[in-house]
Order: C-alpha cells, then structure tokens, then sequence
C-alpha cells in the first residue's frame, strides 16, 4: 500500500482545524472541478482532493489516519496489526481485507464498517451560475462521479446525473442542500445530501455584492456638469435614471429593488457608479468651445491643493 499525505493534498497543516479543513477543499474543489475547470489534470485532482476531504472531515477517519503517522508521499508501507485491529474493525481488520492490494481510498472507504445502517457520505460540488440565472433562476443538469458502497464496503464511482433547481435571488457563496441526493446509503441507511458551493460568473456590466449589483455608469462631461436622464441597463430591461446636475466621478446613483430577488420578498439595489469620461478625439469645433470654457470657467479642481492660508 502507497501511503497517500492527505493534508498536503488539501495544502493545510496536519493540525488544521474541521473549518480549515472545509474552506481549503471549497476552494480547490472550485479550481478542479472537472465540469468547470480547464487545469490540466483537473479531474485527477479533483478526486484526489476529494479523497482527502472525504476523510479529513470525519473526526473518526482522521484520527485513524493521523495514526498511522507522517510518511513521504508514495512510501510503500503496511499498517501495523495493531492499527487495523484498533481502528479498522469490520472492514479492514477482517481477514479477507489485503492491505496488499488496497489503495487508501479503498482502506478508509471500509474503515469502520458495520453490518447496521449506515448513512451515505454528504458531498460538495461546486457551481458557477450567471448573473441572469441568479435574478430568474435556474436548472442545473449535473453530471456528477460519485463514489459508491456495496454491503461489504468495495467502493466503485458510478456516473450521477442529478437536477437542481436554483431560486431566483441566489448571491455568491451561497451553500444551497439537496437532500438525498448525496452518496447511497448502506444496510438500509439514508441516502446522503449534495451540497452546491454556489458562485456568480464574472459579468461585462454587472458586480454583485450580496443582492445588490452594481454598474459603472460612464457620463459625458456635460452630462454630469448639467444633468440629464441615460438609459441604463438592470437584469429586468433598460430604465431612465436622472443624473442630478454636478454629479462627480465615484458619486454612487442607488434604484431600489433593481437588484437580485430576496428569498423573502423585495429585491436589492442596483448603484450605478458614476464614471466621467473624456472624449479620446475631438472636433475643431469641440476643440474651440473646450478653450471657450476654460478660459470663462473659475471652477479649480486642485483648490484643495493650496496650503490652508495661502
């Protein structure tokens, strides 16, 4: 058997804490999930990591595993007769288990086993949604490779294919349950639940934070010196915004109930984040009323520059 360093798969200490633990395979299950990743060898990867959250999250497969001690990734090695008969029990202890021909996936999928029920492992699949979607929602049709159990503890992945249905008003980070929908039961046990680790895709206009979303509004110059009424975007179609007289960059426009849908009622906000922008070419024309006006204007945008008494 091929001693596998889990810890280091999951690029944490060996005395991480449970939510150490669970933050560093979020955000690698993320990185190589192979329904969203383009890393090469994502999904050799991906079920490496999963491995190793599948027994690191278990505080009863850890210790066994923290156990059996620190060794070079790879070491052939074979735990000792009183390792198996203390932590092993049913699955690995028994005489027909062969550490020979075991890997440590097989090994811990087996550890503990009992002839009772036993509930399916819960499981983490992350998810990455449009903006869109988040405001009308959506289904997702997942391909999923999960491992199941047979009543003597043999594991082997089988293809899943699972449907969910996601709300309308779904934010970034949100942890949405499935349940049963997670790893098989055995000996009469519940099936598992599948949780998705949901995250919003980069969009060309919009930025979420929470339900509110916001929006970089480039104003002409005169438009925000004068005010005027754009036509901006909102995930429900186009609406008129006024845009006060002397609006500055930065200044933040807030329509209520623009945003994406709460799960109670009501909406968030959309800001639409002023932006000035200067014209990158110019007429004569234009050229000779920009001269008129700065030489009639006393507006000094470096006032503040001037030491105080000066």
């Amino acid at each position: 058997m091929k001693y596998t360093d889990y810890y280091a798969a999951l690029g944490v200490a060996r005395g991480a804490s449970a939510d150490e633990i669970r933050k560093a395979y979020r955000r690698l299950a993320q990185k190589y999930h192979p329904d969203v990743s383009k890393e090469p060898g994502a999904e050799a990867k991906f079920k490496e990591v999963a491995e190793a959250y599948q027994t690191l999250k278990d505080p009863e497969k850890r210790a066994a595993y923290d156990a059996l001690g620190s060794r070079p990734q790879g070491e052939e090695f074979r735990p000792p007769p009183e390792w198996a008969r203390r932590h092993a029990g049913a699955g690995a202890g028994s005489a027909q288990f062969s550490f020979d021909e075991a890997d440590f996936a097989d090994l811990f999928s087996r550890f503990g086993a009992r002839t009772g029920p036993q509930p399916g492992e819960d499981f983490e699949v992350p998810v990455e949604i449009s903006i869109e979607d988040a405001f009308r929602g959506t289904t997702l049709s997942l391909s999923l490779s999960m491992p199941e159990y047979d009543a003597a503890g043999h594991v082997r992945r089988l293809p899943h294919a699972v449907k969910a249905r996601i709300a309308p008003g779904a934010v970034d980070g949100q942890r949405l349950r499935l349940p049963g929908k997670g790893g098989k039961g055995v000996h009469g046990g519940r099936d598992g639940d599948l949780y998705l680790d949901i995250t919003l895709k980069p969009h060309r206009l919009f930025r979420a934070s929470g339900h509110d979303l916001y929006l970089d509004l480039p104003l002409a110059p005169w438009e925000a010196a004068l005010g005027a009424t754009v036509e901006i975007p909102t995930p429900s179609g186009p609406v008129s915004l006024k845009i006060p007289a002397g609006t500055g960059a930065a200044r933040k426009l807030r329509l209520a109930g623009r945003g994406l849908p709460k799960p109670q009622g009501g909406a968030g906000d959309l800001i639409a984040v002023a932006q000035i922008v200067v014209p990158g070419e110019v007429s004569e024309r234009e050229r000779e009323l920009y001269r008129q006006l700065a030489e009639k204007s006393e507006f000094n945008p470096r006032r503040h520059f001037a030491a105080e008494g000066a």
